[in-house]
């Protein structure tokens, strides 16, 4: 199906990029073997990693592939959570983290230029430095602005401002064939054409290598306050979230969060989150003008006390609210040594209580932890796949019987599920390898076959991230 990869090859890779940015070393190649699935079946070495500082090196190496028909797979920093930047085959993994600059941020404009390598902490700094704000917020901050635009991120933040795809503005991207192509710009309106830009964005490498992106920017708010609220259990505390979005209120963040999955992340930290004894909590993130913020804060607080919560906790400062969020986006890490996988189904809003139910009801049939949290105004649910339960507020150290069966079943039944109300199986952290078999329970057969078109007109080779998403 595809070349091989030997010295000849890897001499010529050489010479597109020097030696110094070609990595063939076993113990060097293991940092680009997997990314933060905790599937350990998808691992596999790349027979060379390439690290090209330029759109016009990415060119050459992609040409040279398509060529000799090699695949390739482009990775970012790795924090991907569904294989996707994992080789398939034996590969040359296109690692962009050499391509790490911040062109510019064009203050008329209010867009920012950037290399595909910027990680989101250092693009964080560089807005908020001068003066503006870019709301999308996935969660690792480590992770690269080519990654998160190549799986359409999303993050807490998603409810008030949208996902990446609705700041992303244009993008350079080299195709199959090596040619370098710039779709979108600096521009908000754009009715010339198909969007090739919005069928880039999403597609997780299959289409193209993006190299460099354009993003929207706006004003930063005067003021954002975090709200804590304990229910006595997550039903009463989700059932809440239609009563707030339905009052006019469109808070930043909405997550629902049980007890248990913080505990085990204030012990991991060594941190403590406000409140305490809930079944589960509510975190709202209200930002604008000051006084907008006040009265909104007060008004989201009486929505809740009315629907059976216990308390309503204010973070009005940078520190508290960075120690909750902390909390918050460390859960993963906390859970992560006693976890098999985590899916991330979408539901329609309206449909999170009823699906958390489900879950419930699922994890009793099964006498499995299914610990679950998400971002309950935007439906999009994370359930962790546990190979153990929780003793004594902490991880368990023996495994569940019958783990791998029990573990399929589980999954079979929350897709299944998620379709029958109306869901997707990936909100966010995309197919890749591992939702990959599971595709089928969530768009028919005439949709795929479209999608595999689409794929053959931009990659007749198939050389980019074969084996993701779909089969051809």
């Amino acid at each position: 199906m595809f070349g091989k990869i030997g010295n000849e090859i890897i001499n010529d890779l050489k010479a597109i990029i020097g030696d110094n940015n070609v990595i063939t070393e076993k113990e060097r190649l293991e940092d680009y073997s997997h990314d933060e699935t905790t599937t350990p079946e998808i691992r596999k070495y790349p027979a060379v990693v390439v690290k090209p500082v330029s759109a016009q090196q990415v060119s050459k190496i992609v040409e040279l592939a398509n060529e000799r028909k090699l695949p390739v797979s482009t990775r970012g920093a790795g924090t991907g959570l569904c294989g996707g930047c994992v080789p398939v085959y034996d590969e040359i993994v296109l690692s962009l983290e050499n391509m790490n600059r911040i062109i510019e941020i064009d203050r008329e404009n209010m867009m920012a230029t950037v290399e595909a390598g910027v990680p989101l902490m250092e693009f964080y700094e560089a807005v908020e430095k001068e003066g503006f704000f870019f709301p999308p917020h996935p969660g690792e901050e480590s992770a690269f602005i080519g990654g998160a635009a190549a799986t359409n991120a999303g993050g807490a933040r998603a409810v008030k401002h949208g996902v990446f795809r609705n700041f992303i503005r244009g993008l350079e991207v080299v195709l199959a064939d090596g040619s370098i192509i710039t779709v979108g710009g600096k521009f908000i309106k754009n009715s010339t054409g198909y969007s090739l830009l919005n069928l880039m964005i999403g597609s997780e490498g299959t289409l193209g290598v993006i190299t460099k992106v354009i993003i929207g920017l706006v004003p930063p708010p005067d003021v954002a306050y975090t709200l804590i609220v304990p229910f006595i259990n997550l039903h009463k505390a989700i059932r809440v979230v239609p009563e707030i979005i339905k009052s006019g209120i469109m808070p930043l963040a909405v997550e629902f969060i049980e007890q248990d999955v913080i505990t085990l992340s204030e012990n991991y930290l060594d941190k403590k989150w406000p409140g305490r004894n809930a079944g589960a909590y509510l975190m709202l993130i209200v930002d604008g003008m000051s006084d907008e913020v006040d009265r909104l804060s007060e008004r989201l607080a009486e929505i809740c006390m009315a629907h059976e919560a216990v308390d309503v906790l204010v973070a009005d400062n940078k520190q508290k609210q960075k120690d909750i969020m902390d909390i918050r986006s460390r859960i993963y890490e906390a859970l992560k040594p006693g976890l098999m996988e985590v899916i991330d189904i979408c539901v329609p809003r309206s449909e999170v209580a009823v699906f958390v139910d489900k879950i419930h009801e699922i994890s009793e049939k099964y006498g499995m932890w299914l610990p679950t949290f998400g971002h309950a105004a935007d439906g999009n649910i994370h359930t962790h796949i546990m190979k153990v339960g929780m003793k004594d507020d902490r991880l368990d150290d023996k495994e569940y019987e019958g783990l791998e069966e029990k573990a399929e079943k589980i999954k079979e039944a929350l897709y299944s599920y998620s379709r029958e109300v109306g869901g997707v199986i990936s909100g966010e952290h995309g197919i890749g390898t591992v939702k990959k078999p599971y595709l089928s329970m969530s768009l028919d057969e005439r949709q795929v076959e479209l999608m595999k078109s689409i794929k053959k007109a931009f990659d007749p080779n198939n050389i980019l991230n074969p084996g993701k998403i779909f089969d051809l």
